[in-house]
C-alpha cells in the first residue's frame, strides 16, 4: 500500500458521525442538517430534461477533453462572467471539463507536484480537506496559512516566508472561502500571481462558490480576472476550478471544469487521459444547458439572500457572526468549545453543524478553526428559520 495513506487524517464528517454517536440525545423534533454543503434547492427542470434527452449517447465513449461545444460554452461563460479579453481563452487550449471540482482538485496535485523535490503545497487553515490529502498523496508537505478574524477571515498568503516560497510548487486558495465566505480582492490575487511568477509555482483557485453572492453589483473576483487585468493574458501559473454543484443546485451531476495556463492544462489532460475520468455525454449536454443560462442562478441567489437575512436577524443577538461576502456558509463563533457546542446542539436540538476544529490543523499550538462552527444554509427558507430559532434558544439556555 501507498505509505502516504497513513498520513491522511479522518475526514471531518467521519469525526462528526462519532461526535453525534456519543451525544446524549433528548431532542423531540425533526432533524435539520446544516453540516454539509449540499444544496437542497431543486435542480432546474431544463437541466434534468436536457440530461434525459441525451441518454441515448450512453452508447458512446466520451473523450477526456470533452466536446468542443462544452468547452466553447465554458469559455464564453468565463469570458463574460469575469470580463476577460475577447479571444484570450482558447477552448482548445485553456479549458478542461472535470467530474466536479473535488476530484479535480485532488488529481491536480498528483499531476503537477514533482515528488523528486522537497515539495511544499501551501493551503489555508481551516480548509477543504481535499487540499491536504492531495498534497500528502502527491508526496508533498502541506504548509498551513491561518485564517483569522484579524485577517478578514482569509489566509494571509503574503505573510508566508521566502523559505516556503522557494520550495512551494502549488498553492491552493479558495475564493469565496470555505468555510468563512470571505473573498479575495483583485489586488491580493495579483500579488499572488507575481509571487508565483517569481518562485515558479502554480496557483490553484477553487472558485466553486463564486456564483452565490449577496450584492448583485459586487461579484466575487476570480484569479483569471485578476491575471487579465494586469496584462497576464497567457494566464501563466494560474488555474481555476468551477462547478455546477452550487451554482446550479446539481451536486449529483458531478460537473465542473478547470481553466487557465495552457501548458498546465495540456499536462493535466495527459494525466487525466490515463486517469480515466471523462465526463459522460449526457452530463456534458446538461452542462452546456446549465452554463448557458443565468436566470436560474439569479433565482438561486435570491433564495440564499432571503435565508441569510432571516437567519442573521435571529442569531446576531446571541452569536458573534456576520454576513459573508459570498457562499452559503455562516462561520459562527461559539460561546463554548466548538465540539461540545456541536454535540449538545445535536443532542438537545437535533441540529447538525460542523465544528470548525474539524476543518483545521494545530500549528504551533494554535488551531485557527477552534471556537467556531460552520453552518451551511442549504435547506429551505422555513427550515433554516426553524434551525436558527432552535440555536438561539439553545444558546440562551447555556
Amino acid at each position: 500500500m501507498n505509505p502516504d495513506l497513513d498520513k491522511l487524517q479522518p475526514y471531518p464528517f467521519e469525526k462528526l458521525t462519532k461526535l453525534k454517536a456519543d451525544a446524549k440525545f433528548s431532542a423531540r423534533c425533526e432533524h435539520i442538517a446544516l453540516s454539509i454543503g449540499e444544496p437542497k434547492h431543486p435542480t432546474p427542470d431544463f437541466i434534468i430534461d436536457t440530461l434525459s434527452a441525451h441518454l441515448s449517447t450512453l452508447t458512446n465513449y466520451p473523450t477526456t477533453k470533452g466536446t468542443t461545444e462544452l468547452r466553447q460554452t465554458i469559455a464564453q461563460w468565463l469570458t463574460q462572467r469575469f470580463s476577460l479579453p475577447a479571444e484570450s481563452l482558447n477552448a482548445e487550449q485553456h479549458i478542461l471539463p472535470v467530474n466536479g471540482t473535488r476530484e479535480a482538485l485532488f488529481a491536480f496535485a498528483q499531476a503537477v507536484v514533482d515528488r523528486s523535490q522537497d515539495a511544499v503545497v501551501v493551503c489555508p487553515n481551516p480548509f477543504y480537506q481535499i487540499y491536504e490529502g492531495a498534497a500528502l498523496l502527491a508526496g508533498a508537505t502541506p504548509h498551513y496559512v491561518p485564517i483569522t478574524a484579524e485577517n478578514g477571515f482569509l489566509a494571509d498568503y503574503l505573510s508566508v516566508p521566502t523559505s516556503i516560497w522557494e520550495k512551494c510548487q502549488l498553492l491552493y486558495l479558495c475564493t469565496p472561502n470555505n468555510p468563512t465566505g470571505a473573498t479575495y480582492e483583485v489586488e491580493t490575487l495579483q500579488a499572488l500571481i507575481k509571487l508565483a511568477d517569481r518562485y515558479n509555482f502554480i496557483l490553484a483557485s477553487d472558485e466553486c462558490y463564486s456564483e452565490i453572492y449577496f450584492d448583485e453589483d459586487s461579484r466575487p473576483a476570480g484569479l483569471l480576472q485578476a491575471a487579465a487585468a494586469m496584462g497576464h493574458n497567457d494566464y501563466k501559473n494560474c488555474v481555476v476550478f468551477h462547478s455546477l454543484s452550487k451554482r446550479s443546485n446539481a451536486p449529483g451531476l458531478r460537473s465542473g471544469f478547470v481553466a487557465g495556463d495552457a501548458n498546465v492544462i495540456a499536462q493535466f489532460l495527459r494525466y487525466r487521459t490515463y486517469h480515466g475520468c471523462a465526463m459522460s455525454l449526457p452530463v456534458q449536454a446538461a452542462s452546456i444547458a446549465a452554463w448557458s443560462d443565468e436566470t436560474h442562478v439569479k433565482n438561486n441567489r435570491d433564495l440564499y439572500r432571503e435565508k441569510f437575512a432571516r437567519v442573521l436577524a435571529i442569531l446576531s443577538p446571541v452569536m458573534t457572526l456576520q454576513q459573508p461576502s459570498a457562499s452559503f456558509y455562516l462561520w459562527a463563533k461559539t460561546p463554548i468549545n466548538d465540539e461540545l457546542f456541536a454535540q449538545r446542539l445535536y443532542g438537545e436540538c437535533n441540529i447538525t453543524v460542523l465544528p470548525g476544529s474539524y476543518l483545521s490543523r494545530d500549528v504551533d499550538g494554535i488551531t485557527p478553526g477552534a471556537g467556531y462552527v460552520r453552518m451551511a444554509l442549504v435547506a429551505g427558507v422555513e427550515e433554516c428559520i426553524e434551525a436558527a430559532e432552535r440555536i438561539r434558544d439553545f444558546i440562551k439556555r447555556l
